[in-house]
């Protein structure tokens, strides 16, 4: 490589300034300094990277393409930095995938408990359908992944997390229309009812559907929405009736007016929740820690709802 990363940022500078004055300035150089670097980098990339005019600097077409390219490389350059720091810093930062029929109501708590627990990781979230996580972590663009269990496919350690039962939500008005008692009420009783769910893809869809017993050809099925909360206000409206999982059932209630909810009879339907990351991967303690976190988080929520 006959280029610096001092050459990118020198570079970087002066695109973005459009001033090689100002920009020696931004980087505490001297600009004879940086236009000699802006000259050699002009020379490795062979011609010119700016067209200078008298009030302006303007990037010529070998320049854009640089500058692009440039920004990448910088960008991955300073995730290394990052990192290295993290590392020698005793921190471990981690990427995380988690499904958006969890996130929004399990996140919140969790990385509160890291904060306050000063558990050494800094966590980015990831949040996509069930398939294409387990694509990721299989490729290693995420470290672990938060799924409804048990998920397919070899060469993959899952940790139950806890386990959040199924609600039956929707209006006053459509819950009392239901012919079986409260007491005796059974998911496969829903078979001649309205029920929307989540559009095809989300795997709360899947596990919905198996537990009423029903297939995705039924002219009863609307399946549609994007998220919980959208399918909390259609069917608070009166449009319907959905299973909603009790992680989520508070902060729906509490959002939506309107919005009731119905326990099956025992045994209760339920997905597992569970923390999911590759056997190749050396897990440290950063897997127990987080999964202990998570555990903690999800259990209180759900036993919120059961109060």
């Amino acid at each position: 490589m006959n280029f610096t990363l001092r050459q990118l940022q020198y570079f970087r500078a002066v695109a973005e300034k459009r001033n090689f004055g100002r920009a020696a300035q931004s980087c505490h150089v001297s600009q004879p300094a940086l236009s000699v670097q802006i000259k050699a980098l002009e020379e490795v990339m062979g011609g010119p990277l700016f067209e200078r005019q008298a009030r302006d600097i303007l990037l010529t077409p070998l320049g854009r393409d640089v500058l692009d390219r440039a920004y990448q490389v910088l960008d991955s350059a300073d995730r290394l930095d990052r990192f290295a720091r993290d590392h020698s810093g005793g921190h471990r930062s981690l990427s995380i995938g988690i499904i958006p029929t969890v996130a929004p109501y399990l996140l919140p708590g969790v990385l509160a408990g890291l904060r306050t627990g000063d558990v050494s990781l800094r966590v980015q979230i990831r949040e996509s359908r069930t398939e294409h996580l387990l694509s990721m972590l299989r490729t290693g663009e995420i470290d672990a992944a938060v799924l409804a269990l048990p998920v397919a496919g070899e060469g993959l350690i899952e940790e139950p997390l806890f386990q959040d039962h199924f609600l039956l939500a929707g209006s006053q008005t459509r819950l009392n229309r239901l012919t079986v008692s409260p007491e005796a009420l059974r998911p496969v009783d829903l078979k001649t009812a309205h029920l929307m769910l989540l559009e095809d893809g989300h795997c709360l869809t899947d596990q919905a559907l198996e537990v009423c017993g029903q297939n995705r050809g039924s002219s009863q099925i609307n399946m549609g929405a994007s998220s919980l909360a959208t399918l909390s206000r259609l069917v608070a409206e009166g449009f319907g009736l959905t299973l909603m999982p009790e992680l989520a059932a508070r902060a729906e209630t509490e959002a939506v007016p309107g919005l009731h909810l119905l326990r099956f009879s025992a045994p209760e339907p339920a997905r597992s929740i569970g923390l999911v990351r590759r056997a190749s991967s050396q897990p440290e303690d950063w897997f127990e820690k987080l999964a202990q976190v998570m555990r903690q988080v999800g259990e209180e929520i759900v036993a919120e709802t059961r109060a």
